[in-house]
């Protein structure tokens, strides 16, 4: 199956699996999206990046777009996917003048955006079609435009447990910040951080303030690696 197809098939579904795989966590995804686009958006105040027009790369039912408006104060959002289905709900849901969805294909390769964000994605592309999205996010992107790429640990093992009990995690083949790394150098990327976050269950919440001293260690069950386009 490809992975248009298999995506598509999920459409309609896709927040009733990914909340029955989540739940051995404690959490649904809504925790998780709202946790990682306020972490980036601290990261952006640091290092005084104030995006206006942004991408999400595979943004699925495009979940994720209100709260780039609201917690990263972007002015436009072009959400890309390979699933067709998706973007039709997504549209449905989240479209508007400031919002837009299409396929990553038909997107104008301008070179002027400020930001692409791109969450749990890397590990559903083949491995040989990596290098290609890279580039590909290299190019929407205008110099010193900002990458935040997140990815499922693959040390972590809670990570391994949810995507065990995930329906469209099947076959999935998980990639290390070290591979994220190397493929975004070699298409001349600058590495800024790798950060990680999600130590901590629902069971554990009153330990999670300590996440923010802990994210440069290898413990969270996502990663982010932020970079610039040189």
């Amino acid at each position: 199956m490809t992975p248009s197809a298999h995506f598509d098939s999920y459409a309609e579904s896709y927040d009733a699996a990914l909340s029955r795989a989540l739940a051995v966590s404690g959490e649904g995804k809504d925790f998780y999206a709202r946790e990682r686009v306020q972490f980036l958006a601290g990261i952006l105040r640091r290092i005084s990046a104030r995006p206006r027009q942004m991408m999400d790369y595979a943004c699925g039912i495009g979940s994720t777009t209100p709260l780039l408006f609201s917690l990263l104060g972007v002015n436009q959002v072009i959400g890309v996917d390979v699933s067709s289905r998706s973007l039709d709900v997504a549209t449905r849901m989240h479209g508007s003048r400031r919002a837009t969805f299409l396929p990553a294909d038909e997107y104008r390769l301008a070179g002027d955006l400020d930001l692409v964000y791109c969450n749990g994605t890397f590990h559903h592309i083949q491995v040989t079609e990596r290098e290609a999205v890279v580039d590909y996010i290299a190019r929407v992107l205008r110099p010193g435009g900002v990458l935040a790429l997140w990815e499922n640990n693959p040390f972590n093992p809670g990570t391994r447990l949810i995507m065990s009990r995930c329906e469209f995690d099947v076959g999935a083949v998980l990639v290390t910040p070290a591979e994220i790394r190397r493929l975004l150098r070699k298409s001349g990327f600058r590495i800024e951080r790798t950060d990680f976050l999600f130590i901590f269950p629902r069971l554990l919440a009153w330990l999670r303030p300590l996440e923010k001293w802990l994210s440069r260690l290898p413990f969270g069950g996502q990663y982010q690696v932020l970079a610039r386009r040189t």
